[in-house]
């Protein structure tokens, strides 16, 4: 059991969701809600996250064969969509790639907003998804994916708790704090949807890449 492989798994979650960064958003959208209600938020919110996210780890690699797609050409797309979002996220901004102008329509209108849009799209996203397909696919021996279930489920446990004390570490942090947390993690997330692109060409290129 290579418990360095599921450290890194659980920092890419980190990296690409980027609960900290969601914080003003979670506080936006709860506003008009008691702190009764907005603890059950927080916790449906994670709830399904996590679910979305076991669900793509067992069923990731039946998708990509069913649709007949090879893991080095997801890779390349998966690695493309980490590389956009975190390049938004580098400007200190969540960025249309993971809520559109609809979306944030629809969701103010909502009475309830913890699994659309909070867990989806803006947690779980495209960028998630991806990102733990590919982990998935290339680590898929049922010991690492038990570990990776269990990276998702200390996950959801501590983005609960910081959704918890959103309103206090908001207040900390201000604005200008979760933007640095932001560009932060966009870099990280960058750098990731770099080297996730890179194995792509070479799974695909291997003749040229020597």
């Amino acid at each position: 059991m290579d418990f360095t492989l599921y450290v890194k798994f659980f920092l890419g979650l980190v990296a690409i969701i980027n609960p900290v960064g969601l914080l003003p958003v979670f506080v936006s959208l709860t506003s008009h809600q008691t702190e009764l209600d907005r603890n059950h938020t927080a916790k449906v919110a994670n709830v399904a996250v996590v679910i979305i996210l076991l669900v793509t780890i067992f069923a990731g690699q039946f998708i990509l064969n069913m649709f007949s797609i090879s893991l080095s050409a997801f890779r390349i797309a998966g690695g493309s969509l980490i590389a956009i979002i975190a390049m938004s996220m580098l400007q200190g901004k969540l960025g249309e790639v993971k809520r559109n102008k609809e979306e944030d329509r629809e969701s103010s209108a909502m009475e309830s907003v913890a699994v659309v849009p909070l867990a989806l799209p803006l947690m779980a996203g495209p960028g998630a998804i991806s990102s733990v397909i590919v982990f998935a696919a290339e680590n898929n021996t049922w010991i690492n994916l038990l570990g990776m279930s269990a990276a998702v489920l200390v996950f959801g446990m501590l983005s609960f708790l910081l959704f918890r004390m959103a309103g206090v570490i908001y207040k900390i942090l201000g604005k200008t704090g979760i933007n640095v947390i932001t560009r932060l993690m966009g870099l990280i997330m960058l750098s990731i949807g770099i080297e996730v692109i890179a194995a792509g060409f070479k799974g695909m290129f291997p003749s040229l890449l020597g």
